[in-house]
């Protein structure tokens, strides 16, 4: 019984020319002789495929990306937004029932003042890369649940925690610790650095999509790095923030204020700009 070889479909003349009407009789060869013969065949439609594309049909020119300078050290780059680099910019900065911000500057530093609420920004924000640094206060000031406790809102929303976290010092539940989503994502890491020292945070968010019928189309994604270590990697964002239940979608602008939280710790802020994706 005759059985007919399997011939590559890659549409290349000079291969088909070569296999084609090539036939194999059952038995006539081993399966490993086979299966060598195969790989010889494959391997070779792939070389022929390659060398009849040209190099200019893989060039893509279809966008120029624009030019950034980036920051020296500490510096943000030339295409930033900056909410914060010192007394001048707190009226970027206001309560959420419109009032001005009461949270006290020190030179290029804003400090949270307890029992004055939150604090969010004026202008609407939605995905965006977000470059943030942040100190905790002396934790003896501060009481159980509250050392060093604040949280960056995302969209006024999606919380990234602030906490004095350092080698486990003040024990918390893993996704409520310094770097975590709350209540939802524990950090890779704990890339805490002691109180009383400046850290970074550097956020890419991705905000969530809705459907023209305000359904979910497309949830939220947060990548974080803690003081330059990947804590979050890309993950996928359950909802919006809920300290009780389980957090899910509900449908909101496509761009809201960035939100800095007031949880009765004095915990500092500095050089706060972020990037518009």
């Amino acid at each position: 019984m005759k059985v007919p070889l399997v011939i590559n479909t890659y549409p290349i003349s000079k291969f088909n020319s070569i296999v084609a009407g090539v036939l194999l009789f059952q038995g006539f060869y081993k399966p490993r002789i086979m299966a060598a013969i195969v790989l010889c065949l494959l391997t070779f439609s792939t070389a022929v495929l390659a060398q009849e594309v040209k190099p200019e049909e893989t060039e893509d020119w279809s966008r120029k990306p624009p030019l950034v300078v980036p920051g020296k050290p500490g510096n943000p780059p030339s295409d930033a937004i900056i909410l914060f680099a010192g007394k001048k910019d707190l009226d970027k900065w206001e309560h959420a029932d419109g009032r001005p911000a009461e949270w006290k500057v020190k030179g290029k530093t804003m400090v949270v003042t307890p029992k004055s609420k939150d604090l969010q920004t004026k202008q609407k924000f939605g995905d965006v890369q977000l470059h943030i640094e942040w100190k905790t206060p002396d934790p003896k000031e501060d009481s159980h649940n509250d050392y060093g406790n604040s949280g960056v809102f995302l969209m006024g929303l999606y919380e990234l925690q602030v906490y004095e976290s350092y080698n486990y010092n003040n024990e918390i539940y893993y996704n409520g610790q310094a770097g975590s989503i709350y209540k939802q994502h524990i950090p890779l890491v704990n890339a805490s650095l002691p109180p009383k020292t400046w850290q970074t945070f550097d956020i890419i968010f991705k905000a969530p999509v809705f459907n023209s019928d305000k359904s979910l189309k497309k949830p939220a994604y947060m990548t974080v790095f803690h003081n330059g270590i990947l804590i979050l990697n890309h993950v996928e964002l359950k909802g919006p923030m809920k300290y009780q239940g389980y957090p899910e979608y509900e449908y909101h602008e496509a761009k809201l204020p960035l939100l800095l939280q007031e949880h009765k710790s004095r915990v500092n802020f500095r050089n706060i700009w972020l990037r518009e994706l």
